[in-house]
C-alpha cells in the first residue's frame, strides 16, 4: 500500500501520461524515475497514470522497465513487502517509445501512441512533457510537439504542461530566443522551467519563516541586517560532466540559476498571496533592483577561480585541467564569488555576498543572515560575535540562530550559543526529494516554485556583462587548491568591507 507518512500530497491527482524525453539518459535514471516512484509510493500520483519514455536508443518496453527497476530502491525492514509491491506496480505503468527528436514522423507516431494510452488507461487527455535531454535538443522537441498538434490541451477539461530543465539558454540572447520558441507553441501557463534547488524544504521554508511568523519579518531589512551570504559549495569535481562544464562554467551553471533564485527569495517583498503569480511578481522585482555590473564593479566585486590539484577528504585529487575531457589550458571557472547590491527601500546598502565552487573543503549550501551589532555595547572587553540566522539547505536541512549568552560563573563573560532546528529530528524520516516536490507541484498545476520567462531573462541580464568582460581577459588559473576555501581573492572581497566569509 502507498505510504502517506513522509509528506503530504495535495489533491486533485489528475490521471495523466508523463512523456519523459531523454528517458535513456543519466538524469532520467538517476533523478527523475526515482522521484516519480517516490511520488507513487506516497500516494501522490493518480491511480491512473502512464509514463512513456521517449529517446533515440532502441529498446522494448520490457527493456526500459528492467533498466528503471535497477534505479529504484528496494524495500527493507518492516515495510519491505509493501514497498516492493508498490515498486512492481509502478514499473508496470512504464512504457517506451523510440524516436528522433527532430523527426516529424516520430511525433506523428507519438500522437497515435498517446491517443491509445488515453483510451486504454482513461487518462482524460492530460499530458506532461518532461525535457530531460541536452539543451540543444529543446528547440527541436518544442517545434515538433507544436507541428504535431501535441502542445494544446485536447479539451477544455484537460491540460497539457511542459517541464524544461536548466540551463535555459547559454546567455541572454539564447534565453530570449528559446523563450520565443517555447511561447510560440505553448502558453506561459503551460511552461514549468525547473530549478531543483527550489524544491528543497529549507528553500520553501524561507517564505513560511518570513511571512508565517511575526518574529523576524520586522527585522528583515537594512535597519537590522548587516549583510547576507549565500553559499553553494561542492567537494566534488566535474565528474563525468566535463564536456558540459567546459562550455558552461560556474557562473552559468550555478550563479545565473540556483544562487540568484535563492537571492530573490531572501530579498522579495511580501506577496499579495501565496500563489504563482504573486510570488513570481515579487521575485522579478528583486532581480530588476540588483545594481547592474559596470566594468569597474566587475574588477572589484567579482572573483573567479579554478581548482588545481589538492586533497579532499584525505585523498589526493587532480586539478580541473587534469580531469578527463578538460583542456590542459582551460579558462573555465569552477568558482565564483561576487558582491551584489539591491537598490530598493528594504535592502539599500546591505551587501549580498554570493559564492559557489567545486572541489571546496566540504559540500554545503546555506543562506546566512548576519544582523547588525547592538547600537550601544555595554559589555566592553568581551569578544562579541554578531547574531546570525543560517538556513541550512544541504546536506542537513534546517535553521540555526546564534546569539550571545552569559557563561556560568561569577564573572560577566559572554559566550556564543546556537539554537538548531533540523527537519529530520523535528519530523522524523527523510523529507521529500526536491524533484519529487516540483514534479508533484507541476502535476497539480502549481507554478509557484518554477521560473518565469521574464525572470530567466533578468538573471541573464545580470551575468552577461560579467561573462563578456571575462572573454578577453585570460585568468591566472589554477588559483586555489582542491579541498580549500577557494581563491584568496575571494577573502579580499569581503575583507575590504570589514567582513569575512563563513568557514566551509
Amino acid at each position: 500500500m502507498p505510504q502517506k507518512d513522509a509528506y503530504y500530497c495535495e489533491v486533485p491527482r489528475d490521471p495523466c501520461v508523463i512523456v519523459l524525453f531523454g528517458a535513456s539518459g543519466d538524469l532520467a535514471h538517476r533523478k527523475l524515475l526515482p522521484a516519480l516512484f517516490d511520488l507513487a509510493r506516497h500516494d501522490c500520483l493518480a491511480p491512473r497514470f502512464r509514463l512513456l519514455g521517449f529517446a533515440r536508443t532502441h529498446m522494448s518496453d520490457d527493456d526500459f522497465r528492467r533498466g528503471a527497476g535497477e534505479d529504484l530502491p528496494k524495500g527493507d525492514g518492516a515495510g519491505a513487502g509493501a514497498q516492493d509491491g508498490c515498486r512492481e506496480s509502478f514499473i508496470k505503468q512504464l512504457e517506451y517509445f523510440t524516436g528522433n527528436y527532430d523527426d516529424p514522423e516520430s511525433y506523428r507516431r507519438l500522437a497515435q501512441r498517446l491517443e491509445s494510452l488515453d483510451g486504454e488507461a482513461q487518462l482524460a487527455g492530460n499530458r506532461l512533457y518532461y525535457l530531460a535531454t541536452p539543451p540543444d535538443v529543446y528547440p527541436h522537441i518544442i517545434e515538433q510537439l507544436g507541428k504535431a498538434g501535441l502542445a494544446k490541451p485536447k479539451s477544455e477539461k484537460s491540460w497539457t504542461r511542459i517541464i524544461i530543465e536548466k540551463p535555459f539558454g547559454h546567455d541572454g540572447a539564447s534565453a530570449r530566443d528559446l523563450n520565443q520558441r517555447v511561447l510560440s507553441v505553448f502558453e506561459e501557463s503551460q511552461v514549468y522551467r525547473i530549478d531543483h534547488y527550489l524544491g528543497k524544504q529549507t528553500v520553501q521554508n524561507l517564505l513560511v519563516f518570513r511571512f508565517g511568523n511575526g518574529i523576524f519579518e520586522p527585522l528583515w531589512n537594512r535597519n537590522y541586517i548587516d549583510s547576507v551570504q549565500i553559499t553553494a559549495a561542492e567537494s566534488l569535481g566535474v565528474e563525468r560532466r566535463a564536456a558540459f562544464y567546459e562550455s558552461t562554467g560556474a557562473m552559468r551553471d550555478m550563479i545565473q540559476s540556483h544562487v540568484l533564485q535563492l537571492t530573490s527569495l531572501v530579498a522579495l517583498e511580501a506577496p499579495a498571496a501565496f500563489d504563482a503569480t504573486s510570488v513570481r511578481n515579487e521575485k522579478i522585482k528583486v532581480l530588476q533592483s540588483i545594481r547592474p555590473f559596470t566594468g569597474e564593479m566587475i574588477r572589484k566585486q567579482v572573483v573567479r577561480g579554478q581548482y588545481g590539484p589538492g586533497t579532499v577528504n584525505g585523498s589526493p585529487v587532480p586539478g580541473y585541467r587534469q580531469e578527463p575531457g578538460v583542456s590542459p589550458t582551460s579558462a573555465t571557472e569552477t568558482f565564483v564569488a561576487l558582491k551584489l547590491l539591491v537598490d530598493n527601500w528594504r535592502w539599500s546598502g546591505v551587501p549580498f555576498y554570493l559564492r559557489t565552487g567545486k572541489r571546496l573543503a566540504r559540500p554545503m549550501t546555506e543562506v546566512a543572515i548576519q544582523f547588525k551589532d547592538a547600537p550601544h555595547l555595554m559589555f566592553r572587553g568581551e569578544n562579541l560575535q554578531p547574531n546570525s540566522l543560517v538556513l541550512n539547505i544541504s546536506p542537513d536541512e534546517g535553521i540555526s540562530l546564534s546569539f550571545g549568552t552569559k557563561s556560568p560563573g561569577a564573572q560577566m563573560h559572554i559566550h556564543p550559543v546556537t539554537m538548531d532546528f533540523r527537519y529530520r529530528e523535528a519530523f522524523g524520516g527523510a523529507s521529500s526529494d526536491a524533484y519529487s516536490t516540483l514534479i508533484n507541484d507541476c502535476l497539480r498545476g502549481d507554478a509557484t516554485l518554477f521560473d518565469r520567462a521574464d525572470s530567466v531573462e533578468a538573471a541573464w541580464g545580470l551575468v552577461d556583462p560579467i561573462l563578456d568582460a571575462w572573454k578577453n581577459a585570460p585568468p591566472p588559473f589554477p588559483n586555489y587548491p582542491a579541498g580549500s576555501q577557494g581563491p584568496a581573492a575571494a577573502d579580499d572581497l569581503t575583507a575590504s568591507d570589514g567582513r569575512h566569509w563563513r568557514a566551509l
